[in-house]
């Protein structure tokens, strides 16, 4: 079977698993080759396939003049549409030695974007190659003095890395909070939660950020190994200290409402103060229970649900009131954990992204 050569480009993406706006897609004799560093998608491949075996033209002529032809795959959860953007053939060495250029010049864009990140502590585990397929899924952006780069309420569909510079986290006064520099990570709270931006984030200086959007970011959690426990191990740290002071008051005993904290946050706050209770929800006229032994859930029932499941099935639920009473019974006790609560946490958290997804 003869294949035609050819770029494609994707200009609309709806709820697409794995591609983005803008990423190419091409066939050159009779090799794919889809966006560097993204898991293969059959269903894609196999558009791209017909597509090029097809013995018709890539363009529409109309009025003697060339029109890009439109494609769209849209076989799973989500859509993307694509358009044809060149041929994958040069008719002179000119234009065979120009393209090759162009291609250099861009492997050297990246390959210095990598050696940029090589330099930022949280990327010291990853190998060269590594580095070179995280290096395409980023992009690096310039921030003035003063600029506001993410404000309270925003969603959060972003991870940034500070590579140059310094920000700083404001209230809604206008008074500074926190400072972060060079090497330090913020944005993850927001995709990992899926709550929404809770503070205002200015450029304190000119400088530099690596950007990663959403879908990417699942996309190295999963790719890389030692990204997604650096991940992990910054959730607990920066929900333990933003909570350090509601944390204490655990011991007590606390009631609250869940537009107030999220379930994530509450439960993050538990387990990393090792607190012993009973955790009681209520949401109009659903009620859920989890029982956390110095800190691990050791039983979580809610309708029907018990174990996981109802954990899991309870992390979905908002706006409904809360109450944490200290203590558990001898046969309480003596309950196994259900599962490793960071595990538990982060599964339940990507089933509520899923969810939104869709």
């Amino acid at each position: 079977m003869q294949f035609r050569n050819g770029v494609f480009i994707i200009t609309e993406e709806d709820h697409c698993p794995l591609y983005n706006v803008s990423e190419e897609l091409m066939v050159s004799e009779g090799i794919l080759t889809l966006p560097v560093a993204k898991s293969t998608c059959l269903t894609l491949a196999r558009e791209l396939i017909a597509i090029a075996s097809e013995d018709a033209s890539y363009e529409q002529y109309r009025h003697g003049e060339s029109q890009k032809t439109k494609f769209e795959c849209g076989g799973c959860t989500g859509l993307i549409r694509f358009e044809f953007k060149k041929e994958k053939d040069f008719a002179t060495l000119q234009m065979k030695l120009l393209a090759a250029s162009e291609r250099k010049d861009k492997l050297k864009d990246v390959a210095q974007f990598a050696g940029l990140l090589r330099t930022i502590d949280i990327f010291e585990p990853l190998t060269d190659d590594d580095l070179l397929d995280l290096a395409t899924l980023l992009t690096l952006e310039e921030y003035p003095w003063g600029f506001p780069i993410a404000q309270k309420g925003d969603p959060g569909t972003q991870l940034y890395i500070i590579v140059s510079g310094k920000i700083e986290v404001v209230d809604d006064d206008g008074v500074t909070l926190a400072e972060m520099q060079r090497g330090e990570v913020f944005g993850e709270m927001s995709l990992l939660s899926g709550e929404r931006v809770s503070t205002t984030i200015m450029a304190a200086e000119p400088c530099q950020l690596a950007i990663l959007n959403h879908k990417n970011f699942r996309h190295i959690l999963t790719k890389f190994p030692a990204l997604q426990v650096f991940f992990y191990k910054l959730l607990v740290s920066r929900i333990t200290k933003m909570n350090q002071q509601r944390a204490e008051e655990l011991a007590s005993g606390m009631v609250g409402q869940l537009a107030d904290i999220s379930l994530v946050e509450l439960c993050q706050m538990i387990n990393s103060n090792q607190k012993t209770g009973h955790l009681k929800l209520e949401y109009d006229t659903t009620r859920a229970l989890v029982l956390f032994n110095e800190g691990e859930i050791v039983h979580a029932e809610i309708n029907d649900l018990s174990g996981q499941p109802a954990f899991y099935e309870i992390l979905g639920k908002h706006n409904g009131r809360f109450k944490f009473v200290h203590g558990l019974t001898a046969g309480e006790k003596n309950k196994d954990v259900i599962g490793g609560f960071m595990a538990m946490l982060m599964e339940g958290m990507r089933r509520l992204d899923d969810h939104r997804d869709q």
